[in-house]
């Protein structure tokens, strides 16, 4: 990003915070633009370009009340068929075929030895991101805010692989997943490194309707293992594709958001964007 589109990303992250801790308060425009030293025009015009919707619209999807609406109606209807269904409907992410496909045993216990692994930077709604391909599919993505360490923790990740900085047609057509033309997309697919056990659950993930939330525990019962609620949490919380296992639609049962592998703020920007993506108000 250039100098400025730094600036930019980071007063809106500061007013994503400011909204999400003062939602009580209903905040009007004016207010959450001082707060981020910018005139009410201007701050609407970056927001939405940032954010993808309003400030209100925005902070109407950044409260409890939602968070807890969706997770009832989650729990009763909407969790329950999505995943007794598969895939249908259009306009949410569960629509997309995305298949995943462990690696060999051999490439789990050897880090990734003789593995080829093209990766690039690129630039989405919520800031810079890294993506990661093999020649089978995507095995690594991760929101990155700072070049340098993104790329260290991705080759901990592959200790032993092979790595290219090029981007290639799957990294491509896995990006194309924020331009909401999803009609033209390919099947996605995922190639990870992961036990059983984490592959089960986020294969679990890939079930919930973009735009609405569900819970740990309610992750454990679909795979089967009620007990499992803090493996489960282990599992999300190591999930190595960001966004496309959505990992930021599992929340605490009590509402509350919780915490988020590239921060609770992105996680927060993501649910409400998905919201308004999904649910429209209209004013």
């Amino acid at each position: 990003m250039t100098v400025q589109q730094n600036i930019n990303y980071n007063r809106i992250a500061e007013a994503i915070d400011y909204i999400k801790f003062n939602f009580k308060e209903q905040p009007n425009l004016d207010e959450v633009a001082q707060k981020v030293n910018l005139s009410p025009f201007h701050f609407q015009r970056i927001f939405s370009e940032w954010a993808g919707t309003s400030p209100k619209k925005f902070l109407q999807y950044i409260t409890v009340e939602y968070a807890k609406t969706l997770l009832k109606e989650n729990q009763a209807t909407l969790f329950e068929t999505a995943y007794e269904t598969g895939l249908s409907g259009t306009g949410r992410l569960h629509d997309l075929f995305i298949n995943i496909e462990g690696m060999t045993p051999a490439e789990y216990k050897n880090g990734g030895k003789d593995l080829a692994i093209n990766y690039s930077f690129a630039e989405c709604p919520f800031g810079n991101i890294l993506v990661a391909s093999t020649e089978k599919g995507i095995c690594y993505m991760s929101f990155a805010d700072d070049e340098i360490i993104a790329f260290s923790t991705m080759q901990n990740h592959f200790p032993k692989a092979n790595f290219r900085q090029m981007v290639d047609l799957i990294q491509q057509n896995a990006l194309n997943i924020f331009t909401h033309d999803w009609t033209k997309l390919n099947q996605i697919k995922l190639h990870l490194k992961g036990t059983d056990f984490q592959l089960k659950v986020w294969q679990t993930l890939l079930k919930i309707p973009m735009g609405q939330l569900t819970t740990y525990g309610t992750v454990a019962n679909k795979i089967e293992n009620p007990n499992a609620s803090r493996a489960v949490g282990t599992a999300i919380g190591s999930n190595p594709v960001a966004f496309l296992i959505p990992c930021h639609r599992v929340i605490q049962s009590t509402g509350v958001f919780g915490g988020y592998m590239w921060g609770n703020t992105r996680k927060t920007a993501i649910i409400g964007w998905e919201g308004t993506k999904t649910h429209p108000v209209f004013i």
